[in-house]
């Protein structure tokens, strides 16, 4: 039995001139209550891989104290034209808490080496440069 973790949504939109990768972070959805108030305090840091290793890291900012939060932040990333199919994304969901850590609610991944959505997510993105490309994506336990 999969915990239900929630989902969350973002665009994807390379360019492929610039070298630009922007994610856009929409919003996320029915995310696990990890918070003693039934609440969380999500944001969302998205960490570019390539070779299992992260090159570089951006987060949103915290929202307080909800299950549904609204984003719609763009987190950039430059990536050379001929790396870009050697990176892949992943998209963790945590929880902010001010005492301890920050635990992990969910994550995805998206790239040429991720499988399911998160691979034909990347490959529409890599089929239309210059458009933001939308998608759900369930996420998963770490």
């Amino acid at each position: 039995e999969k915990a239900d973790l929630g989902e969350v949504n973002f665009s994807l939109c390379y360019l492929p001139t610039a070298g630009r990768l922007t994610v856009t972070v929409i919003r996320a959805s029915n995310l696990r209550a990890m918070d003693l108030t039934g609440y969380s305090d999500p944001y969302v840091k998205a960490s570019l891989m390539a070779e299992g290793r992260r090159l570089k890291k951006r987060k949103t900012s915290i929202k307080k104290n909800t299950l549904n939060p609204n984003y719609n932040e763009a987190l950039v990333f430059d990536v050379p034209h001929e790396s870009v199919h050697h990176v892949s994304l992943t998209i963790a969901v945590v929880d902010y808490d001010c005492i301890g850590h920050n635990e992990v609610i969910g994550l995805c991944r998206v790239g040429s080496d991720a499988d399911g959505p998160g691979r034909e997510h990347w490959a529409q993105m890599l089929a239309n440069p210059r458009k933001p490309i939308e998608h759900w994506h369930t996420l998963v336990e770490v």
